[in-house]
């Protein structure tokens, strides 16, 4: 059974989270271990079994990210950088997971990359470069921005696939659920380039 089944949900990306909150405490205080100690063994490992699935799906869909990511992978998409076995062969082989860079930010991109192995470099060296660290906030604040219009953009297309669902529209659906995947791997690019802007700076 699918997270959304699960809550008895249609597969839309613009819910009511404290609607949901309240169903997970009931379904919690159903579920409680205390309330199953005296049944057979196999109704104790059943109502586990359901719990652990009630943690798993309203801490996948109570946040709006995960929970876009996980419709996706319910539509058959697997986003290269959210995805577990990517993680896993980079971690097995040592190398850096390979992410697509955005064609917009490459030049931005390029630009930064420098920065940051000016920066490390004076770090190994015991320097200080007060120029070098006003730039490496700006670009944050620039890619901060970015964050922030990309997750506009995304609330966009979570309203345009809900009604592709309450049409029916198939194709209305493709092309927001493509569009999601771009700016889904836009977001993951751009949290990791500030993740290490944050590292060089010491932040």
């Amino acid at each position: 059974m699918d997270y959304f089944s699960f809550f008895n949900l249609p597969r839309k990306l613009t819910l009511d989270v404290v609607a949901l909150e309240k169903q997970f405490y009931t379904m919690s205080r159903k579920l409680h271990p205390d309330r199953f100690a005296s049944k057979p063994m196999a109704e104790q490992e059943a109502a586990l079994a359901q719990s652990s699935l009630l943690n798993d799906a309203y801490r996948t869909l109570k946040d709006a990210i995960s929970r876009t990511q996980y419709l996706l992978t319910l539509e058959g998409v697997e986003l290269e950088e959210q995805s577990k076995s990517a993680t896993d062969a980079a971690r097995a082989s040592g190398e850096q997971k390979k992410q697509i860079v955005p064609p917009e930010l490459l030049e931005e991109v390029f630009e930064l990359n420098m920065q940051l192995q000016e920066m490390r470099a004076a770090k190994q060296m015991g320097e200080d470069e007060p120029e070098l660290r006003r730039d490496l906030m700006t670009a944050k604040d620039a890619f901060d921005a970015k964050m922030v219009e990309t997750q506009a953009q995304l609330e966009v297309l979570w309203s345009a696939w809900d009604a592709g669902v309450d049409a029916d529209d198939e194709a209305a659906k493709t092309r927001a659920k493509e569009a999601m995947v771009t700016l889904l791997n836009k977001r993951s690019y751009l949290r990791n380039l500030v993740r290490d802007v944050n590292e060089a700076l010491g932040l």
